[in-house]
């Protein structure tokens, strides 16, 4: 089945055509036709399965009649960061370039004052993170009243970023009557309620089971007997022994992605870092610089997990495993995107063991593992000590012996250790008065004291 099947409008069509689609993922399939009827939707789908157009495609045939006022956007699509909301925003732009909808976004790290130009001119289609639009709100730049959609996507994400009271907010300031499309990786018991709170009547999509990945996707799993330098000796291994195309590196920590990138760059990859600190027109530029293959290796805390629509990125690369199980899912998703085949490796150490037992129990299953180049098992320092073996084999005790020897000689003073033992030689004159015995004294008796006496005449 194509997307001609799916009721989209001619045009729209035609450059969905031009894009170089033909036939819809199945969250697409499932989702297009259910929006384009008016439906609430709950989705629940894995990163990497299209389904930003899967809202994205629908919406822009049903606002595609209608006129925006000022500060009174037509439709809302929340998202968690602020490279989602980018890269919705540019999937608009690509799909809609033949109608003639306006669309603001709103994110952090740009200034607002180019952000209400836009407002008071009205648009139809608002991307927003939570934060940036509640400012906009207080400051009274945005009225929500003329919503009539309503997308969250990654709601277990924005969960975790403790969006969700936002969210309730920024939902209970719009009209009743709305339509409202919930999309989410996992369905968490908060994003439940939240789901039956604002949905009416949702059509329940889910394309496959939650906490799952892509069948495309090789998982290999790392053990590193070390800590943070000998994992950057085994990541630097796997790039060399590995056939990559462009990789993402994840850490858990900002400064773990500058010591990694740093040396990576030292040892003359191609690479660049991508976290929250950064300012927005860095990110932008970094991120732009990896999807056009300028830069090949990008090493990246769990900003870039969700939802960056890069393609073809041949590896992922878990250089420490992740503080929250479900984030492994989002990473590993970067990767095997569309049906692609990907490669998924996760370097572990002894310190991580628990965080490791936690994602083997949440995922259901063991990960393979993969032996690395050049990381043979080492024999035990124990077991080629001598001393080892003596304690097992008497019969090697003889053969310690000159060693045992050797360690008291050391001990004793230098001028003994430099003269020659004597040798204890008796006395001739002992031996001939061998009868005579000198209580008390040895062959060490003054020899005028055994002379004989001269005979009496």
């Amino acid at each position: 089945m194509g997307f001609d099947f799916l009721g989209l409008s001619e045009d729209l069509l035609s450059v969905v055509e031009e894009s170089g689609y033909t036939t819809p993922t199945p969250i697409q399939a499932k989702a297009i036709p259910a929006i384009l009827q008016g439906r609430d939707i709950l989705g629940i789908a894995q990163t990497g399965t299209g389904k930003t157009a899967s809202f994205t495609l629908p919406m822009i045939d049903i606002l595609s009649e209608g006129r925006a006022r000022a500060r009174m956007p037509r439709s809302l699509i929340l998202e968690p960061t602020r490279e989602l909301a980018t890269q919705v925003s540019e999937s608009f732009e690509k799909y809609g370039k033949k109608s003639k909808l306006t669309m603001a976004l709103l994110i952090g790290g740009v200034a607002f004052k180019d952000q209400e130009q836009k407002l008071d001119r009205g648009v139809d289609v608002l991307i927003a993170t939570p934060g940036r639009l509640m400012d906009h709100m207080q400051r009274g730049k945005v009225m929500l009243n003329g919503v009539e959609i309503l997308v969250v996507d990654e709601a277990d994400r924005m969960l975790d970023m403790g969006f969700i009271p936002d969210v309730e907010k920024i939902c209970k300031a719009m009209p009743q009557k709305i339509q409202s499309l919930f999309f989410s990786a996992t369905m968490a018991k908060e994003i439940k309620r939240l789901t039956d709170k604002f949905l009416k009547d949702p059509k329940e999509i889910e394309v496959s089971a939650p906490a799952s990945t892509a069948q495309t996707i090789t998982q290999r799993l790392c053990k590193i007997q070390g800590g943070e330098k000998e994992k950057r000796v085994a990541l630097r291994q796997l790039l060399d022994s590995e056939t990559i195309k462009n990789a993402i590196v994840f850490c858990n920590r900002k400064s773990v992605v500058k010591i990694v990138k740093k040396s990576l760059m030292v040892h003359g990859y191609s690479v660049g870092e991508l976290h929250g600190d950064m300012a927005q027109s860095i990110r932008t530029e970094t991120l732009a610089g990896f999807k056009n293959n300028d830069i090949q290796i990008l090493v990246a805390s769990d900003v870039a997990a969700r939802g960056l629509d890069i393609p073809d990125v041949s590896h992922v690369f878990n250089f420490e495993i992740p503080n929250n199980p479900e984030d492994y899912i989002h990473r590993v998703g970067r990767t095997g995107r569309a049906g692609r085949e990907g490669n998924a490796f996760t370097l572990t150490s002894p310190s991580e063991r628990k965080a490791l037992g936690f994602l083997i129990k949440f995922l259901g299953k063991e990960i393979e593992l993969h032996e690395l180049p050049g990381q043979e098992a080492k024999p035990q320092r124990s077991s080629s000590k001598p001393a080892s073996k003596t304690a097992s084999n008497p019969v090697d005790k003889n053969r310690e012996a000159p060693q045992a020897k050797k360690q008291q000689d050391e001990k004793r003073p230098i001028e003994s250790r430099n003269s020659k033992p004597r040798e204890e030689k008796p006395s001739p004159r002992h031996n001939q008065q061998k009868d005579q015995i000198a209580f008390g004294m040895t062959d060490q008796v003054p020899a005028f004291l055994l002379r004989d006496e001269p005979k009496k005449k």
